[in-house]
């Protein structure tokens, strides 16, 4: 596996390698991330590339998140990119991706305004800004991210189509520990109290589901289930937003008939935990 650490290496590589899929991560990798970089291995095949990169992206944290604290495991990360398929890392600093008088950056204007976007403002003109610049320094033919952030994937399918990127983006569904909790990097943030009670997320958004699943369709009810849950076997969490809405505009529902989300995110101290599940037919 190769690492590649700044702009002008990687388009020496770039124009040598034929097809590529990409796996954009922050780093702190954990087994959600090896579970991305291994289903772009099979994609690939043995014709294509697997190429991820590492880049811990400032302007998608706001001025009271936690950037400087957030983990940075290169060579932890290098391996589990190794182990898991991967061909070439791009691991730049943050002066090869931005110039210290940039003056242009992307803006989204409907599905960033809910949900996470909401209570994050400007996070996810960061994400598409840096998104927009990796693929084009990338080049990819396909990319690939997970579920558990949908309110991204939804973004970044959403960035694709009105910019005419020529990227297919790949959805793959949230790699969870034993006991549901969403794997993250923010988990090591959490307390062994806290540990214990967050596996509650999952837990009451699979009662939501299943509530829909018996014909409960109104996102009342729904919402009404889950934050019981919660209160019960939760109590150290404290909700940013619960919300039912639909999985492609993140517009939210009174009635779910089909193609609905539930998505959450709950602070447990310093740590804000996200989950999501569809409610699909």
């Amino acid at each position: 596996m190769t690492l590649i650490e700044t702009v002008k290496e990687w388009r020496a590589w770039r124009k040598a390698a034929g097809k590529v899929i990409f796996v954009p991560t922050m780093g702190a990798l954990h087994e959600g991330h090896a579970t991305l970089v291994r289903e772009a291995r099979k994609m690939a095949g043995k014709e294509a590339q697997v190429a991820a990169s590492i880049f811990v992206n400032p302007l998608q944290f706001g001025p009271n998140e936690d950037f400087d604290r957030y983990p940075r495991t290169l060579e932890a990360d290098l391996t589990l990119c190794r182990e898991a398929g991967a061909d070439v890392v791009f691991a730049p600093a943050v002066k090869e991706v931005y110039h210290e008088d940039r003056s242009v950056q992307i803006s989204e204007n409907s599905l960033s305004k809910v949900l996470c976007g909401a209570s994050r403002p400007g996070h996810f003109d960061g994400v598409c800004t840096v998104v927009a610049k990796l693929f084009n320094l990338v080049q990819p033919d396909e990319a690939v991210f997970g579920k558990k952030d949908y309110q991204q994937l939804a973004i970044i399918r959403r960035l694709v189509r009105d910019l005419n990127f020529p990227v297919e983006i790949h959805g793959v569904e949230t790699v969870r520990e034993s006991d549901g909790l969403a794997m993250s990097s923010r988990n090591r943030y959490l307390s062994a109290a806290e540990r214990a009670q967050a596996p509650a997320l999952r837990a009451a958004l699979v009662k939501a589901r299943e509530a829909w699943q018996s014909g409960v369709t109104g996102s009342r009810k729904l919402l009404e289930i889950i934050h019981q849950h919660l209160a019960d076997h939760a109590s150290l969490g404290r909700k940013d937003y619960i919300s039912v809405v639909d999985r492609h505009s993140l517009q939210p529902l009174e009635i779910v008939k089909n193609d609905g989300l539930i998505a959450l995110a709950v602070f447990f101290d310093k740590a804000r935990l996200i989950d999501n599940v569809e409610l699909l037919k």
